[in-house]
């Protein structure tokens, strides 16, 4: 990464978890590695302001190495991230099967108009997990009650179908809230040991299946959005 800065630069932004007919959805900001050669990475994110940006490498054989950033610091993974630049990619004519993301080799696979990529639990930020009784309550709270840290919460809405509501804050990310947060639900599938379909913010919806051998696959749809300066 180099240490300059410079104006100008253009990165994609695709929405990443929509609904099935392409509302809401996480944006999520993507540079081309050969475009930011002089640029400091985490500079550029804190400007885009999305709550991840990602500096993708020139796909090779089906492999493409990539690094994510929020507004405030480098992550090892996020969820949203992966699935949201695996689907530019395919996109772009270059579609991969692997992202090699600091925390591991992340799988990927289209399936039904949906992107799926696969990791471990453990390569989530660490959530601090609030469970609510009632679904409805999910809506009522204000990302000003979450100070600090990372917080997922979450309620059943329908527990046989494994459907829950979510939101998502993470001021120390430098996100107030996540629009939609795979790694969130990649270690809330975990946690409950089981495939979940999940609701979070203002309708995105994101997919999950747990498997026993620590590995959570992660899907969801991604559209197009538009290409920025920043």
């Amino acid at each position: 990464m180099g240490g300059l800065e410079s104006d100008g630069t253009q990165i994609e932004v695709v929405r990443v978890f929509t609904d099935a007919t392409g509302r809401f959805g996480n944006p999520l900001g993507i540079a081309r590695a050969g475009d930011v050669v002089d640029v400091d990475h985490q500079a550029l994110a804190a400007r885009a302001g999305y709550s991840e940006t990602v500096v993708v490498e020139q796909p090779d054989e089906g492999t493409a190495r990539m690094r994510i950033y929020t507004p405030a610091v480098e992550l090892p993974f996020a969820g949203h991230p992966t699935v949201g630049t695996a689907w530019w990619l395919s996109e772009q004519g270059t579609p991969v099967e692997v992202l090699r993301v600091p925390a591991g080799p992340v799988a990927v696979a289209p399936v039904n108009g949906m992107t799926w990529v696969e990791a471990r639990a453990e390569w989530a930020p660490v959530f601090a997990f609030h469970e609510f009784d009632e679904a409805g309550l999910i809506a009522t709270l204000d990302p000003a009650d979450f100070p600090d840290g990372q917080h997922y919460v979450w309620a059943w809405t329908d527990e046989a179908r494994g459907a829950v509501r979510t939101r998502m804050f993470a001021p120390a990310m430098g996100v107030a809230e996540d629009e939609a947060t795979g790694a969130a639900a990649i270690a809330l599938t975990a946690r409950l040991r089981r495939g979940l379909i999940i609701t979070q913010g203002e309708g995105s919806q994101l997919f999950t299946e747990w498997n026993s051998d620590g590995w959570v696959r992660l899907g969801g749809r991604t559209v197009a959005d538009r290409a920025v300066v920043v």
